[in-house]
């Protein structure tokens, strides 16, 4: 048995190995200042960077460990272990052993693991909570980490993009663009990446490999949202949005309505642009919805080429994923063609993939296929340069 979880959340616990306060997760946004001031007390992006391949925002575990040092010094103090949530399942699973395990996919996206070195980076613990707890063991990708009362072997589990690019078979030129609560698009990678931008996150894989990832904050809640305001369901959304043009007559969404991540404005609302008495229909709206949507995702792909990405393709997977209008608008914001697979849990699936390697055993993943049922859907590409350049122009205008 393996576990998949959402990255970067953090659960602390104290000396008796009790929860000492509630899960800070990773979409809390409240640690946007905090992150700013590790970067800073450090020497900037470029250190960060260097340190451990990423620049810490919000998101990161150790942003939300300064927080808890800054706004709850008492809980801050009695920290004698620091998890995520997906090792505390772990743990709790084989029995709440001394010491917990985590894998190289979430000890990456701590803000104090170096995938380049493959080591904790304690000091940087310490800047942000004023001492070292005990961290969870980093295992290796096939390894079986302990076993559950009744025997069942345990998998040192992963985050849920290692786990979604597991299922998937990532591989060299594959870019996966996934479409739950947030947005990321991620590549497989053979060598460590390092972004002193911060825009992408030079994170590990499951395998071994590296996973360079960009995140943004809002993806399938904008359409969830635009189709209650509007009225209608899903496939109600879809058909509006396949009725307007390409650019949705003018329209320009920001759907930054929960701040936004990539680029990093966490206090930042959405907003609508170029709107007239013409354009301001319920097709245009649908539309605009999608193509804001894909408008951070396109520049997210842009970056992960910025730091050696060749995209041959773009796997769009995640619930946002079926909508039949997301796969046709997304082939006018990519260069390379968009495939869709069957709808699925890919996160689990790559868990259950994890479990399967543990108890296979060796060094080598075992072959994976036929996981899902069900025909891949193809778009070529036919890209539409005003979209995106129009995003560009209202995101530069009010954001700078």
């Amino acid at each position: 048995m393996s576990i998949a979880g959402q990255q970067h959340g953090m659960v602390v616990l104290d000396e008796a190995g009790e929860v000492i306060r509630p899960a800070l997760l990773w979409n809390d946004t409240r640690s946007a200042t905090d992150a700013t001031a590790l970067v800073d007390e450090l020497g900037g992006p470029e250190a960060w960077a260097s340190a451990v391949g990423s620049v810490p925002v919000a998101a990161f575990t150790v942003s939300k460990v300064r927080w808890l040092a800054r706004n709850e010094p008492e809980h801050a103090r009695r920290v004698a272990s620091l998890m995520l949530p997906h090792d505390y399942l772990t743990w709790l699973l084989a029995g709440r052993p001394e010491s917990a395990v985590t894998d190289r996919g979430e000890a990456s996206g701590t803000g104090y693991w170096s995938p380049a070195d493959g080591a904790y980076r304690e000091d940087l613990v310490r800047l942000a909570l004023g001492h070292v707890p005990r961290l969870p063991r980093v295992a290796g990708p096939s390894e079986a980490i302990g076993e559950t009362s009744s025997g069942i072997v345990l998998g040192p589990g992963t985050g849920d993009n290692m786990g979604a690019a597991l299922a998937l078979d990532v591989s060299p030129g594959d870019v996966v663009v996934s479409l739950g609560t947030s947005g990321t698009a991620f590549a497989g990678s053979s060598r460590p990446t390092s972004d002193a931008t911060g825009i992408v996150a030079g994170f590990a894989d499951a395998t071994g490999n590296y996973l360079p990832l960009v995140c943004t904050l809002n993806a399938a809640r904008v359409l969830t949202s635009t189709a209650a305001l509007l009225g209608v369901d899903f496939d109600g959304l879809a058909a509006l949005a396949l009725a307007a043009a390409p650019g949705s007559g003018g329209l320009t969404l920001l759907p930054y309505f929960d701040g936004e991540r990539t680029p990093n404005l966490p206090d930042a609302r959405g907003s609508l642009h170029g709107i007239t008495r013409d354009n301001l229909t319920p097709p245009n709206m649908a539309r605009a919805a999608i193509e804001g949507m894909f408008g951070g995702l396109a520049d997210a792909v842009d970056a992960l080429v910025g730091v050696g990405v060749a995209p041959r393709r773009i796997l769009l997977v995640g619930g946002a994923a079926a909508n039949p209008a997301v796969g046709a608008v997304a082939a006018t914001l990519f260069d390379v063609p968009v495939e869709v697979p069957p709808p699925g849990e890919y996160v689990a699936d790559g868990a259950a993939r994890q479990a399967a390697w543990v108890l296979a055993g060796g060094l080598v993943l075992p072959s994976w296929s036929g996981l899902r049922d069900g025909a891949t859907r193809r778009y070529e590409s036919a890209p539409v340069p005003s979209i995106r350049e129009a995003y560009a122009a209202a995101r530069s205008a009010l954001h700078g």
